[in-house]
């Protein structure tokens, strides 16, 4: 891929179809992935963006709930089918289905609402050394001759530089249910408010449950791993870019059942708090006998 992020305003640069019926009908491509399945950022990404179409350009979404409900596979293009589900007089709410042969692979709920004003107030930033002191994944990543390394170092429209040491290839050197990486877009994007919030999402499913990993002292390679996301919730504080580094804070709280649990926080440089997450995802690992 010679461009990632010219491949990131593709993916979310939806086709309408002109379908009005019952619901609003976009469609969209398929990013490549090493592993013939779609990145959950991306089908998060394009329903934010399907839905987002059919309300005012006032409105900016708050809030999003998701469940991924079945793999994507990379070959096919996605329909995405809108049901407006209610307006007020400063929330809107939309229904997004994503579809691939006719069977949906998430279902998603959004909130949208009006700028406005009231209470402020917001957790603190922690204390996180400069992006620019840290090494990028994509150096760390690029001279691995592995499928997965090579997408992770160059297919990404996001540059990302952990604080915590990566757990690509290799199990943590301590174990802890917390991580803090910076990110942001490889190069500029539009100013394009709705563009931004929906690349945050892009980017909110990257290395969310990797905080699981870290808990147990595994490692991306870790023989037998199995992990998916179940479901996805992400809540819009502050406007923010992308295309300036993030500050993401990650923390697991639980793990059971072969599922675990992570929470997230994005700030800005300046300490202000634009958005937080919240994801569980299937963990699975051989056990001894």
């Amino acid at each position: 891929m010679s461009d990632p992020v010219e491949s990131l305003l593709g993916a979310l640069d939806l086709t309408d179809t002109g379908a009005r019926t019952l619901e609003d009908i976009f469609t969209g491509p398929s990013q490549w992935m090493p592993q013939g399945r779609v990145f959950g950022g991306q089908v998060l990404a394009q329903s934010i963006v399907a839905a987002g179409r059919t309300v005012p350009d006032d409105r900016f979404i708050h809030s999003m709930h998701g469940y991924f409900l079945r793999p994507g596979d990379v070959d096919l293009p996605i329909t995405f089918a809108v049901d407006r589900i209610h307006d007020g007089r400063s929330f809107m709410t939309r229904r997004t289905q994503a579809y691939q042969r006719g069977l949906p692979i998430l279902s998603l709920i959004a909130s949208f609402q009006d700028d406005d004003s009231g209470l402020d107030h917001a957790t603190s930033m922690p204390d996180a050394p400069d992006p620019e002191s840290l090494a990028s994944d994509s150096d760390l990543l690029a001279s691995i001759d592995d499928p997965r390394a090579r997408a992770w170092a160059a297919d990404r429209p996001f540059e990302i530089r952990h604080v915590t040491e990566p757990i690509y290839l290799a199990a943590p050197t301590e174990t802890t249910s917390e991580q803090v990486l910076w990110l942001r877009a490889k190069r500029d994007l539009p100013d394009d408010r709705r563009l931004h919030q929906a690349a945050l999402a892009y980017a909110s499913d990257y290395t969310l449950l990797e905080p699981i990993l870290r808990s147990h002292g595994l490692s991306w390679l870790t023989p037998g791993l199995k992990m998916a996301s179940l479901d996805h919730a992400m809540w819009w504080h502050r406007p923010a870019r992308v295309d300036e580094w993030l500050l993401y804070v990650q923390e697991s709280p639980s793990a059971t059942g072969g599922r675990g649990l992570t929470n997230g926080r994005f700030y800005t440089r300046d300490g202000s708090l634009v958005a937080s997450v919240a994801q569980e995802g299937m963990v699975r690992v051989p056990q001894g006998d």
